[in-house]
């Protein structure tokens, strides 16, 4: 039997995440990326999460109402001040986690429908 989450035709959907490497739809990624439904772009994310800004998520469609951010091998929290920052900035709430656990969220929220855009860091 086949479980895994039905998800409509031509979504950018999540296979697979190891060793710093992520696979979606079938092209492989050794870098960080931005993953939508309808697209996979290369980001450049500062390395340390205090330096984040709204020019990071610029690449972001509008109309996303989920952001994951998945910061590598282990969860790292968001400075108070960045993610007050990024809040004032009209984003919506971003869910910040590990990788790993961020790009098993987006497949299932993907195949509820939601609009959802996950932000990951391989390492």
């Amino acid at each position: 039997m086949d479980v895994t989450p039905l998800v409509k035709a031509g979504s950018q959907i999540i296979q697979s995440y190891a060793g710093g490497v992520f696979k979606i739809s079938g092209v492989t990624h050794e870098e960080a990326v931005v993953v939508t439904a309808s697209v996979t772009l290369p980001w450049s994310p500062p390395k340390n999460l205090s330096d984040l800004t709204i020019q990071h998520f610029e690449s972001l469609p509008e109309g996303i109402d989920v952001i994951l951010l998945g910061t590598g091998a282990q969860m790292q929290f968001l400075p108070p001040a960045v993610k007050m920052a990024l809040k004032e900035a009209g984003l919506p709430a971003i869910d910040v986690m590990d990788t790993g656990a961020a790009c098993r969220t987006y497949n299932v929220l993907l195949a509820e429908g939601r609009r959802v855009a996950a932000c990951l860091m391989p390492v």
